[in-house]
């Protein structure tokens, strides 16, 4: 196409935003998306956009969780970036009569500064029902409220979107990149290409390269494919973070219809140093292919760091002795609450799935035995083994002991009436972190660190987090990333930025 500016490839959060900026800085700007939807895994998100109030602070918090695997320039224009970010989020929500909120919120651990964050929240959107706007998701309805506000602001700006484009690989012509190509269609830019494409939670195949668990079960789409990774290599990205992912343990559903995992529901996080809420109860223990307890089940972000320590390789067995783990609980606690969890963007999934209750999820993974003896056969458990682990553990309930795994106090309850459930348990990824390097202006980088012309990348694909993940910092990463990206990208298009 002639007089495209810029084209951008993805529309989640990251896609969207960065649409926003290139178009509000004046570029002509084409949105592609190879889904027949807008959203991605972002319509599923929690929907709390990290901001804080003072940079330095902040950055000090990013610098000691990336643990120098990120430049600290790059983790700089984030930290700043999330100053902005109530102001604009707010604009954003203005526009459309939506109301936000803005609410105090640490960091995940007790690094220097982590107690600069907030989290800002869409709380309500004019004459929005989510299950209508989005009949194939299932999430946090406040992941759907702050995505519906950047998608009605693409649609007011009147930016081109085009559905069911597939992008396939760069047109890199003299060392530039100067457009895409999509479902066979070469469609050119003159700003070049931001990727916003997120990352390859839902390809095995990458998985199985740069990760030594298998399997990981998606968490909610198999549709982001590592599209975006693909492109930028050949174009000559170098990589970094493969091995990082944000994802916790869950269930594999046993229909095999049922593409995703299932994640746990999730419990209140607690910063190390503190405890838990006394009202929280986390019922359930975790034992490996012998029986035994290997982990803390309740660790600060469960729903970041749970599938860590599932990994691993027994060298004398030759098999994963945490894959499946087994989750145990007894009556009480299966009766407490629902703990699956279930979410998706899918079509298939919500035609097939939409009407079932996390209740009936459970009944359908979790199986019950009338004794621990009984359980430990239909897992290939050691009797013995399990019944002195359950034995331990509910002395260590009753004395409220120290857990020499680590796991607090408060929330820990007996397995002790029967019939007693069980289900295996395997990692789960939300999403990546890995992907294309990136500058503090967004510009990929090649395996020696230049930038490459016309190629900018924005969100999941290339985040910034590297070694500790902070909750709602992919979503703060999006809307800063994003906006750095197309505005720069637009500046490429007119002449004003090499």
């Amino acid at each position: 196409m002639s007089g495209c500016d810029v084209i951008i490839v993805g529309f989640g959060y990251a896609g969207g935003i960065a649409a926003i900026a290139a178009h509000d800085a004046g570029a002509h700007v084409l949105l592609l998306e190879k889904q027949p939807d807008p959203g991605g895994i972002s319509v599923c998100s929690a929907g709390g956009v990290r901001c804080n109030d003072r940079p330095d602070d902040a950055l000090a918090y990013l610098v000691a969780t990336n643990a120098g695997t990120t430049p600290e320039p790059v983790l700089r224009a984030l930290a700043e970036g999330m100053c902005e970010l109530p102001g604009f989020v707010g604009d954003l929500a203005e526009a459309i009569g939506a109301k936000v909120s803005l609410r105090p919120a640490p960091g995940n651990y007790p690094f220097p500064g982590y107690d600069s964050f907030a989290f800002i929240n869409v709380d309500t959107v004019p004459d929005f029902d989510p299950r209508t706007t989005f009949p194939t998701v299932r999430g946090a309805e406040a992941g759907a409220r702050l995505f519906q506000v950047v998608l009605e602001n693409v649609r007011r700006r009147g930016i081109e979107v085009r559905f069911g484009m597939a992008a396939e690989r760069l047109l890199v012509e003299r060392g530039r990149v100067a457009g895409v190509v999509a479902n066979g269609v070469e469609l050119r830019a003159r700003g070049g290409v931001v990727l916003a494409t997120g990352g390859f939670e839902g390809d095995a195949a990458l998985q199985r390269q740069f990760w030594s668990m298998t399997p990981v079960l998606s968490a909610a789409v198999r549709s982001n494919t590592g599209d975006g990774l693909r492109m930028a290599q050949k174009a000559g990205a170098g990589l970094w973070h493969m091995w990082h992912y944000h994802g916790s343990y869950g269930f594999r559903h046993p229909d095999s219809g049922y593409p995703f995992g299932v994640r746990l529901k999730r419990l209140p996080d607690w910063v190390p140093g503190t405890a838990p809420r006394d009202d929280v109860t986390m019922s359930w223990i975790l034992v490996d292919r012998a029986g035994h307890r290997f982990m803390n089940e309740y660790e600060p972000y469960v729903q970041d760091t749970g599938h860590r320590p599932l990994d691993g390789f027994d060298f004398a067995r030759l098999a994963h002795p945490r894959i499946p783990a087994v989750l145990i609980i007894d009556t009480d606690g299966y009766t407490h609450y629902p703990l699956s969890a279930p979410t998706w963007h899918d079509a298939g999934t919500a035609a097939r799935f939409s009407e079932m209750t996390p209740h009936d999820f459970d009944a359908a993974i979790l199986r019950h035995f009338g004794t621990l003896a009984t359980l430990a056969a239909a897992f290939d458990l050691d009797a013995a083994v399990l019944a002195a682990t359950v034995a331990d553990w509910n002395a260590l309930v009753a004395a409220n002991g120290p857990d020499r795994f680590g796991r607090p106090i408060p929330g820990r309850r007996p397995i002790a009436r029967p019939p007693f459930y069980a289900a295996p348990v395997v990692p789960i990824v939300s999403n990546t972190q890995g992907g294309p390097v990136h500058d503090a202006d967004q510009r990929v980088l090649d395996a020696f660190g230049v930038p490459i012309p016309g190629l900018y990348e924005a969100g999941e694909i290339g985040s910034v987090f590297g070694h500790i993940y902070m909750s709602g910092g992919n979503l703060a990463e999006c809307f800063v990333g994003g906006r750095i990206a197309g505005r720069n990208a637009a500046a490429f298009a007119s002449g004003e930025q090499r």
